[in-house]
This record gives structure tokens, sequence and C-alpha cells, in this order.
């Protein structure tokens, strides 16, 4: 079991790009990033956990398979695979829960 070290926020205009057909991918917003430590202490790793809640490795990544991480300016606008339903504000127009990370 890994366990996470540090917990960074990411900045806008990093993506996930997952693989969720033959043909078909579909990018979100990266939210954070975690570093991450092997069980004995070594093995370190970045992974970005999207704003639907999945990071490549994962045991339940409902969105595919993992393809890579992309950066796009801001002002060049999203992806053309992006999740329009992910991007933006709430959909309810409901305040955003602050992010609680763990106390190490």
């Amino acid at each position: 079991m890994k366990r996470i070290v540090e917990i960074v926020p990411a900045r806008p205009g990093w993506y996930a790009r997952w693989r969720v057909g033959p043909e078909v991918t579909r990018c979100y917003p990266v939210t954070l990033w975690a570093l991450l430590e092997g069980a004995d202490g070594g093995g370190r790793e970045v992974v970005g956990v999207d704003c639907v809640g999945q990071w490549p490795g994962a045991d339940d990544d409902g969105a595919g398979d993992f393809v890579r991480y992309l950066f796009q300016t801001p002002d060049s606008g999203v992806p053309e695979d992006a999740d329009s339903s992910a991007v933006g504000e709430p959909r309810d127009g409901a305040p955003r829960r602050p992010a609680v990370a763990p106390v190490v």
C-alpha cells in the first residue's frame, strides 16, 4: 500500500485524458497532485486526481484507461475531448466544498 506524502492543488490547464472506447478519449481537469510513496519508504510517484475523483492506478477508475496528462494554457480553451459537465461552475450553482487533506 502506498501512502500520501504531500498534496498540492493543480494549476488551471492540467487535464487527465482517459480512453473510454476504442477510438474515444475524454479529458477531465486535474484538481490536485499527490506525491505517493511505497510502504517501504521508496518508490515515489506523482499522480494527478481529476475533478471526477479518479487517478491512474485506482482500483475503480470508472472513466476507462488512463492515457496521459496534458497541459493547455487556460487562454487557449479546453481540449476538444474535455467533458463539458466537468469544466466550469457546478451545475446546480451550489458552492464547492473545500478540499480537506489528511493530517500526516
